[in-house]
């Protein structure tokens, strides 16, 4: 096998949106002319069993950590047999890792490991506590990766997902006639607070208060 060859880590829950990453891998790498795709999926370990639910088998219950290579195995082989057919394209090397502990910890070690070239990761684009749960694992992999990430995630967003609203027109309005002073209308302003601005011109003059650092909404 060459020494270029283009190596990816794909990063797998057996949910739809990975299997969404999972084809844009097997897509990236049926165009390199020398490439491999490392698909991981991660468990939570028990001594010599894994907790099935976690890897999506279907199943609550405990089973062993071959049974998981087997199941993993079976379900990548699935899906590499579906893209094939639907493509007529090939890549040289496939493999399949099961580890524990925190999964985007384990993707990026992986991904350093082998010197991959790429992360594919799927994220569900969900917010709140819903990010909390789904979506921290590709953040953490930004983060952590040593490599480029690609974060692959539906075209259409599920009906659960709020969208980003329009501004106010009545804050629009506000912010106008008071030529930026005012940042809210009388309603949102209940919302989001009084505002707090340095105001450039006065940061030489006599001491203020300073403002008041608030999080981001």
């Amino acid at each position: 096998m060459s020494s270029t060859t283009y190596k990816i880590v794909v990063g797998y829950d057996y949910s739809p949106i990975a299997d969404l990453a999972l084809e844009r891998a097997f897509d990236l790498a049926g165009r390199e002319e020398s490439a491999e795709v490392h698909v991981v999926t991660v468990v939570v370990q028990m001594g010599d069993f894994v907790g099935a639910g976690v890897t999506g088998l279907g199943t609550a219950t405990a089973l062993p950590l071959g049974d998981a290579y087997e199941a993993l195995e079976a379900r990548i082989g699935e899906r590499m047999s579906a893209w094939q057919a639907a493509t007529q394209r090939r890549f040289d090397r496939l493999c399949i890792h099961v580890r524990s502990e925190v999964p985007s910890g384990e993707i990026a070690q992986l991904a350093s490991d082998l010197e991959a070239d790429l992360i594919v990761i799927g994220t569900h684009g969900r917010r709140g506590f819903r990010r909390l749960l789904l979506g921290s694992v590709a953040e953490g992999v930004v983060r952590l990766a040593h490599c480029p990430v690609l974060v692959v995630r539906p075209k259409e967003h599920a009906p659960h997902v709020p969208e980003i609203e329009p501004p106010c027109p009545r804050c629009v309005e506000a912010r106008r006639a008071s030529g930026g002073q005012e940042l809210w209308c009388e309603q949102h302003r209940e919302r989001h607070g009084q505002r707090h601005t340095y105001h450039y011109e006065n940061r030489t003059a006599t001491p203020s208060n300073p403002p008041l650092v608030l999080g981001m909404r």
